[in-house]
């Protein structure tokens, strides 16, 4: 039996006794668990409001369990994600966003040191096997996912180590190894997961080969090849390519010599490269970008599509960035660089009615360089996909579960073109698998999470005072090198403190304010979950839709509706 009990003013004989809900005219109200905007933004499809839930009642691996039920690798975006999340944040509107990376990112390196256990079980010996080209970000999550949804998992990855561009392509002053290793060691260890190392598509292993033998092929190739580049026609001899060079860099721990270097382009590439040469010891880095930094009047459709924390810190290290501009003219003497004519660039609306970035004449002007290096963005390798590449060498796929034109081939990733973060390579991962597995048990594709988004407007936030945001140890710039991770680790005492700065959006709290200003008893607390989550009751016999309980929700939880309930019904 469930115990119930109404508010304390209500006393049989008395309010009881009058049947208040004969009052209400339109509306009544009713429990809604909107998604939090954080949730909303995080291409993994991390329920961050949910898991900081279990961290306000201080159970830190219910936290990492619910963490993971979407994205197995924390410890990695927690340290290299553009984190989309905090900008989304409710709390902005009151003072600054959660540290969402940084709890996160404490997360995972929890679970490692404490060795505590995925949340999965291994799939049955005869169980369906699905095949992973890849194993970046996106394999590694799909292969996981298939895990939690009782499939077997085989990895083929053409390098002799796992991790795809995080390990190849992200420094160890964002990503160290020894945190990449444990977590990817970890995943690779569960009971159902086979990893094939040195297993390269199109030469040890065939694309039709896999679908044979497979009940289903994802392929998470990456972006492993720079798109061409020229100014002009123009090219240097010595012309080094961003990606290329990068991971040149990363594998023997040399650039090629050069005292001023430019550096065309603007994503997470360009900028680590930019920090790398400084750090190297080239005395002018100068970083030429189409987009816009930061700044109060930025269109974020403008902005230049780095982590944040990165910008700022490459701009502490003395990287100068030229924004809104593109390389207009390479200065040449025979076939090596001098100079590059740099010109800005400005948004007009085109004839076909979009807007287009055009150069602005008259502000053209001279850098002298020695090295020009473009980062223009990576396309994927032919290498056994030439029959899938469309003509941009993206991979097609067609819908939100990464389905390509052919059955059972899945293409997620940024080997689509439309994806460009490790979350996003997470994401895709674990929605293809979702449909994988729905597919082979002959139902329907899971059903999208359509539940509306809780604006800062539906809060209350009278109930929520101003807390500052935890600010994470960072390594001055004397003291960066090439192997120490810049940003530190906030620890527990501070994780648990940024938990409470969290809204709770779209959530019930059990504050019990509803059960407690209710003028009419209608509100009915309950020992035992009801099957919203919450421990109230509306009871329509004695609400007159005054809307009290809503007004008085901190969090939104509860919303005013068009009632269709009627005495008798």
């Amino acid at each position: 039996m469930v115990v119930i009990n109404r508010g304390a003013h209500a006393e049989p004989g008395t309010s009881l006794e009058f049947k208040t809900g004969n009052w209400r005219s339109s509306e009544c109200p009713t429990h809604i668990h909107a998604k939090a905007p954080c949730h909303a933004a995080c291409p993994a499809g991390e329920d961050q409001q949910a898991w900081f839930a279990w961290l306000q009642e201080g159970h830190v691996e219910e936290a990492w369990r619910e963490l993971v039920s979407a994205n197995p690798l924390p410890g990695v975006t927690g340290r290299v994600c553009p984190h989309p999340c905090e900008t989304a944040c409710n709390r902005v509107s009151i003072d600054t966003p959660l540290a969402i990376h940084n709890v996160e990112r404490w997360l995972g390196d929890e679970a490692v040191s404490k060795g505590w256990a995925y949340p999965v079980e291994a799939p049955a010996e005869d169980a369906p096997c699905v095949a992973i080209v890849g194993s970046g970000p996106g394999g590694l999550s799909a292969a996981y996912h298939c895990l939690r949804n009782g499939l077997r998992a085989e990895i083929f990855e053409a390098l002799p180590e796992a991790g795809g561009l995080l390990r190849s392509a992200i420094p160890p002053t964002r990503l160290p190894r020894p945190a990449l290793d444990a977590e990817i060691g970890r995943l690779l260890a569960l009971p159902g997961i086979t990893l094939n190392l040195r297993s390269k598509l199109g030469r040890d292993v065939l694309l039709d080969e896999l679908k044979h033998s497979h009940a289903a092929v994802i392929l998470s190739p990456g972006c492993g090849e720079s798109k061409e580049w020229n100014v002009d026609g123009a090219v240097p001899t010595d012309l080094h390519e961003g990606l290329h060079l990068l991971r040149e860099f990363m594998d023997h721990g040399q650039f090629p010599e050069a005292r001023r270097v430019a550096v065309h382009g603007g994503g997470n590439t360009a900028i680590d490269l930019c920090r790398l040469m400084k750090r190297h010891g080239v005395e002018q880095v100068t970083l030429v970008t189409a987009s816009a930094l930061p700044g109060p009047d930025t269109d974020p459709n403008d902005l230049i599509n780095v982590v944040p924390r990165e910008l700022e810190e490459a701009l502490e290290e003395g990287i100068e960035i030229v924004e809104h501009a593109t390389v207009k003219r390479l200065i040449m003497k025979g076939s090596r660089v001098t100079g590059v004519e740099i010109v800005a660039l400005k948004k007009l609306l085109g004839t076909d009615g979009r807007m287009h970035r055009i150069q602005f004449e008259g502000t053209e002007r001279v850098v002298p360089v020695d090295m020009v290096i473009p980062c223009i963005g990576e396309r994927v390798k032919a290498d056994g996909l030439h029959n899938l590449l469309n003509r941009w060498h993206y991979l097609d796929a067609k819908d939100a579960w990464s389905r390509t034109d052919l059955d059972n081939i899945y293409a997620i990733g940024d080997s689509r073109g439309d994806r460009g973060t490790v979350a996003e390579a997470i994401g895709d991962g674990r929605l293809a698998v979702q449909a994988i597995a729905a597919n082979l048990k002959g139902e329907a594709d899971p059903q999208a999470d359509d539940r509306p988004e809780m604006p800062a407007a539906g809060l209350n936030k009278v109930y929520f005072g101003a807390v500052k945001r935890t600010v994470p140890p960072k390594l001055p710039v004397g003291e960066r090198t090439f192997e120490a991770e810049i940003e530190g680790d906030i620890g527990r005492l501070e994780a648990l403190r940024e938990a409470t700065r969290c809204l709770s959006c779209g959530n019930c709290l059990a504050c019990d304010n509803c059960w407690v200003m209710c003028p009419d008893n209608a509100v009915i607390k309950t020992a035992e979950l009801a099957k919203d989550g919450s421990h109230y009751l509306f009871d329509l016999d004695y609400c007159k839709g005054c809307g009290i309980c809503a007004q008085e929700c901190p969090t939104g939880f509860i919303q005013m509706k068009e009632d269709t309930w009627h005495e008798g019904d």
